[in-house]
């Protein structure tokens, strides 16, 4: 059987030194009074004159002894093991309730901890994630709410004014456009919404087939030419030929929303650089994919939220976008063993940098 490991936080008794020498203390001044009476009783020749009476003492010394034992053990149990079991029913109980603020303080004042004290400090970081746990459920339904809110809001005033007879035509087709936008937006957000949680609760991962990625990198850079084009964006490459063995529909996800975050962000006569290096690593051979632009940049704060779900930090380009994006990347990034990086400042434009295992 494997030995347990200690906890190496622990470093005080269950009972102290302490609360060990009080008990023999206590017993130890019974035992004087014992000795006392007894003393009295051979200087008055009690005890050589009754010796039933001397019995008698004697049986009433030893229960008493056992009863003080039992009382002193009886405390020291409640001391070390109900109080705690009360503390944590009372603190289980109020967030059984849903308050997450509870705290349960250590019971020692000596700074030192036993496993009560360990019991409790693991209970209190159990608490505090799942407080964090729900904050970000109650985010995360908060911002859904709102990003489905606003377009099915839109759809429904400009569907209430087709219905106007005297409308024009131009209005008209410029009204079903407006719808067709908000339609096309609500459908991106659920979508993302699904992949997001989807890949939240994946624990297996499709099985990876080899492809190219330079060419699945001139694919997806294709599908943007013309989005570019009309947006008046300088576009240049510089890719290596490189094959890989992953899942190609996870990798594609990653791609499009940082080329289409690099689009957005860029204003017109700017430029996106797409780089795609594979260079000898230390431990293993990986794969540098750079994609960079010479937009708006981003500070620090907004670099350490960027990858959480629905944060924007430019709220002029909110619009078009519901700030799940990136969050989608991060993640389908981390379940196939990789890394992102990003390196930003305000108006220097922004670089997400990713490195994949070279698996071929």
């Amino acid at each position: 059987m494997k030995k347990k490991e200690k906890d190496s936080r622990i470093n005080a008794k269950y009972i102290s030194i302490s609360e060990y020498a009080i008990f023999f203390l206590v017993l130890a001044a019974f035992s004087g009074f014992h000795m006392w009476i007894y003393q009295e009783m051979e200087k008055n020749n009690i005890f050589i004159t009754n010796v039933r009476l001397g019995i008698v003492i004697l049986m009433s010394y030893v229960m008493l002894m056992a009863v003080l034992a039992t009382v002193i053990i009886g405390f020291l149990r409640d001391r070390s093991l109900m109080l705690p079991m009360i503390k944590l029913s009372e603190a289980a109980r109020n967030i059984s309730k849903g308050d997450f603020n509870v705290r349960i303080a250590p019971l020692r004042k000596d700074g030192k901890k036993d496993f009560v004290d360990v019991m409790f400090e693991d209970f209190n970081t159990m608490v505090k994630e799942l407080s964090s746990i729900e904050t970000l459920k109650n985010d995360f339904i908060a911002n859904v709410s709102h990003e489905l809110k606003t377009p099915l809001a839109v759809i429904q005033s400009y569907t209430n004014a087709l219905q106007n007879k005297s409308l024009q035509e131009k209005e008209r087709i410029e009204y079903i456009q407006t719808i067709l936008e908000a339609t096309q937006k609500l459908s991106v957000l659920v979508t993302n919404i699904l992949k997001l949680n989807k890949l939240e609760n994946q624990k297996i991962l499709s099985e990876s087939m080899p492809f190219n990625l330079t060419e699945q990198l001139r694919q997806c850079v294709l599908s943007f030419i013309e989005l570019m084009e009309t947006e008046n964006i300088n576009f240049e490459e510089e890719l290596d030929e490189v094959s890989v063995c992953y899942d190609k529909d996870m990798l594609e996800i990653v791609w499009n929303n940082l080329l289409s975050n690099a689009i957005k962000f860029t204003n017109a006569g700017g430029s996106i650089y797409l780089h795609l290096k594979s260079q000898p690593d230390m431990n293993q051979n990986s794969i540098k994919i750079s994609i960079s632009d010479t937009g708006c940049g981003m500070d620090d704060d907004t670099k350490k939220r960027i990858f959480d779900k629905f944060y924007q930090g430019d709220t002029s380009h909110s619009k078009d976008g519901n700030g799940l994006g990136l969050a989608l990347v991060k993640k389908t990034i981390d379940l196939l063993g990789g890394t992102i990086t990003v390196d930003s400042m305000p108006g220097q434009g922004s670089m997400f940098t990713v490195y994949l295992k070279n698996t071929i």
